[in-house]
């Protein structure tokens, strides 16, 4: 026999091996919090649970698409359930949504209306934002952590306190009279920057100095660092601020009435499903299409970015 001690310890008893009893008292290893989480939410309850979850979240949307495609009649004397036991399906709402009388419809007008100033109203501050985190992160310069508090700090002010202050700073402004969208833009920009600036700043602060410093010591200056070091390392968390602001400003109602002033040129979307029900309710039916008209668009960015925003919550989650 060998006087060498196994790294497993096991006993050969019979031909068969088995196991010898962990010395600290425990038969198998202590898992940590996130491998107990993980084990948690794959167990058979957990499981039970998103499925309830998932659909309770997903039968009142297709409630809503079963009677955006019902005739007015079934819509207004039964609910949306009976279109399986009594199909009857028509395109008319959509028809009449899109297309119909300015009073019930139209809302081809407000789409586009809605794209002009949510594309804008989420690159903005994108680009304003990642490169102030940059200058907070990156750059060394006198009263840096104190401008970075003050921007933290904006975050708490009521969005509903700046809308007439800004609205007053554009009213009657020959700037307002050549780019009608431009206040609505201005102020979507405004009011995402401190969070935009907050989120990818801490992103920023968790990319190691030696990338930066090696770059630095090749040659590269802070646009370079900034172009071909950092942006390449934030792109998923570009991604999903770009997803939660995009839906922001899609869905937004309050500054879009506020800083369009009431004129149907420029009005959003959202605008327009707000009066759609007609003004004594009389076309209520037209609601269901309208919904589904409007959130087409955040569907297909939502699913064109969804892997970079999984990848961007969970960004600094897990080490090595």
């Amino acid at each position: 026999m060998s006087g060498t001690t196994p790294a497993n310890p096991a006993v050969a008893v019979e031909g068969r091996s088995r196991t010898l009893p962990d010395p600290m008292g425990s038969a198998e290893p202590r898992l940590g919090a996130p491998a107990r989480a993980r084990r948690m939410l794959t167990s058979r309850v957990g499981s039970a649970v998103a499925i309830v979850i998932a659909l309770l979240w997903t039968v009142p949307i297709v409630g809503m698409l079963v009677s955006s495609v019902r005739p007015e009649g079934d819509i207004r004397t039964s609910g949306w359930w009976t279109f399986f036991s009594n199909p009857a399906f028509t395109l008319e709402n959509y028809q009449e949504v899109l297309f119909g009388r300015a009073s019930s419809g139209q809302l081809s007008t407000f789409f586009v209306n809605s794209l002009v100033i949510t594309v804008p109203g989420t690159l903005i501050p994108l680009v304003a934002a990642t490169m102030a985190a940059y200058a907070f992160s990156v750059l060394k310069w006198r009263g840096r952590d104190t401008i970075f508090v003050v921007v933290f700090a904006l975050q708490i002010v009521p969005l509903q306190m700046a809308l007439i202050p800004l609205l007053r700073i554009f009213a009657g402004s020959a700037a307002l009279d050549a780019f009608p969208y431009l206040a609505v833009w201005v102020a979507h920009a405004c009011f995402a920057m401190p969070l935009a600036t907050f989120l990818l700043h801490n992103f920023m602060a968790e990319v190691p100095r030696e990338l930066i410093e090696a770059a630095r010591v090749d040659g590269a200056g802070h646009v370079t660092v900034f172009l071909k070091v950092m942006l390449p390392l934030l792109v998923p968390a570009i991604a999903s601020f770009a997803i939660f602001q995009f839906l922001w400003v899609w869905n937004d109602l309050l500054v879009g009435l506020t800083f369009t002033g009431g004129n149907n040129a420029v009005q959003p979307l959202t605008a327009r499903l707000a009066e759609m029900a007609g003004s004594r309710g009389q076309d209520w039916h037209l609601l269901t299409s309208g919904a589904f008209v409007s959130i087409i668009v955040p569907l297909i960015v939502f699913l064109a970015l969804q892997k970079y925003f999984v990848r961007g919550l969970l960004a600094g989650s897990v080490k090595g």
